[in-house]
């Protein structure tokens, strides 16, 4: 007869978790590398204010003011009305022939987003593609 001893379960038991181990630590590596945090509620809005001004020499720039009451200036000039075929009428006389100006929006800070809009589009209407808004610097809090 064949008698064979009974092992016990306790003492087979052996199970190697080292390559598990490795396995798992290099996908949290990769995952962690791989990952992008995006932190959208930390926009700041506080509008015309910036950190810096441009710095470097000016281009040929045409210049629109927008005061609080909403009337507009093209190069230091008032425009009769605001009505936006008035004020694309303005920009095209004042662009140069043969160049690229250009055009700085300057706007009251009490004055409605919508103008400045207008004048942006004016501008692109005129065939004039540069526009950029001139901003005050933050003051340090």
């Amino acid at each position: 007869m064949n008698f064979r001893t009974r092992r016990r379960p306790q003492d087979d038991i052996d199970i190697n978790v080292t390559s598990l181990i490795d396995v798992v630590l290099l996908l949290l590596i990769f995952f962690m590398v791989s990952t992008r945090f995006v932190d959208e509620s930390k926009i700041d809005l506080q509008l015309p204010s910036a950190t810096e001004h441009p710095q470097g020499v000016e281009p040929d720039v045409i210049e629109v003011v927008i005061d609080k009451h909403g009337r507009y200036f093209v190069n230091g000039e008032a425009l009769i009305s605001s009505q936006f075929d008035i004020l694309r009428r303005a920009l095209v006389a004042a662009k140069p022939k043969n160049k690229d100006p250009m055009v700085v929006i300057t706007a009251d800070r009490t004055t409605s987003f919508q103008l400045a809009v207008d004048a942006m589009d004016a501008a692109r209407s005129a065939g004039l593609f540069r526009v950029t808004f001139p901003t005050a610097k933050r003051e340090a809090e």
